[in-house]
């Protein structure tokens, strides 16, 4: 006699992880839903997966490079490698996949990468794509990565694959980026001006998505996520001082003086000029608004730029500059 068992959450999602692995030996049928998280190891997905697997859910990592395996690999993850320019290793991770996290790679050919995996999606009967796309994707954007996004969320709606899009405003974590100059020089440099953002920390992106991956009533929704306040950066350098106690600055400089140094440091002339649009939507104001979606979608209150500072203070401190 078989028993046949159908869940993937908390305690039973524990018991069905075991039975997964054991069932040839207690003869027991399992019905296993597997969540697929693209873009492993990085910030999105890593927090992802501590939400899910914190809670007891199965889920399986899509990783680029075998080496980065062992970063996400732990008791109820499976790693699987694949490109996004590759369909045969889409297809490969996706077999079995119910529902999917799809966070498209910040790439020049992520249309591309985004088409692929969507189709590759369709072709292997996933029921649910949850896509992690930006604030105010448009295909009209003079922003080139919300224009890129837009057009992923497109492709999505068109392949009939039920979706929710996530489109969440600037990262905290991407203050951490700061760090070097406030702890050499008491200081940071943006084309930012007066500009205000929203900030969110990754952590309720996240939240976020493990309930469309999880919970009912997400699909078709589309949902823009904020921090809880917007913020200058002349607001958000007091704000380091005060959590890290010594004085830090905010000096607003040029998009040309900002490209300059961005093509010092090696990055390419593409992505400075893609970071140049983004700063360029921070000055117009159109990234000060402020949503409550995480605490209508995981009745919590989101976390705030205080709390987040809290955190990391060590990453703004010489100590942590020093060791790591």
């Amino acid at each position: 006699m078989k028993i046949l068992v159908v869940a993937s959450r908390g305690v039973i999602g524990a018991l069905v992880s075991a039975l997964c692995a054991s069932s040839a030996t207690y003869n027991v049928e399992v019905k296993c839903s597997m969540l697929l998280i693209t873009s492993a190891p990085g910030n999105n997905a890593n927090a992802v997966i501590r939400e899910l697997t914190a809670a007891g859910v199965r889920v399986r990592a899509l990783v680029r490079n075998p080496n980065s395996a062992a970063e996400v690999k732990g008791p109820l993850v499976e790693v699987a490698v694949g490109d996004f320019l590759n369909p045969v290793s889409l297809d490969a991770a996706l077999r079995g996949v119910e529902k999917a996290f799809l966070i498209p790679p910040e790439d020049q050919r992520s249309v591309e990468m985004q088409v692929n995996f969507i189709r590759a999606a369709k072709r292997a009967g996933t029921r649910h794509v949850v896509k992690l796309s930006v604030a105010g994707a448009d295909v009209n954007s003079p922003v080139r990565a919300a224009r890129r996004h837009a057009e992923g969320e497109k492709e999505l709606e068109a392949s009939g694959i039920p979706f929710t899009h996530l489109r969440p405003n600037a990262f905290m974590q991407n203050i951490l980026g700061l760090a070097p100059t406030i702890v050499s020089q008491g200081e940071f440099y943006q084309p930012a001006a007066d500009g205000k953002v929203s900030h969110i920390d990754v952590r309720d992106i996240a939240a976020v998505a493990a309930k469309a991956l999880t919970g009912d009533g997400h699909q078709g929704k589309t949902y823009v996520i904020t921090g809880p306040e917007a913020l200058s950066y002349d607001e958000v350098a007091r704000k380091v001082s005060t959590a890290i106690g010594k004085p830090v600055k905010y000096v607003n400089v040029t998009p040309e003086d900002f490209k300059k140094s961005l093509l010092g440091w090696g990055i390419p002339e593409s992505v400075a000029d893609g970071l140049n649009e983004l700063y360029a939507a921070i000055r117009a104001g159109y990234c000060g608004f402020v949503t409550n979606t995480v605490e209508e979608v995981t009745k919590r209150k989101p976390i705030s730029f205080d709390d987040f500072l809290r955190d990391f203070t060590e990453a703004f401190t010489a100590r942590s500059q020093a060791t790591g």
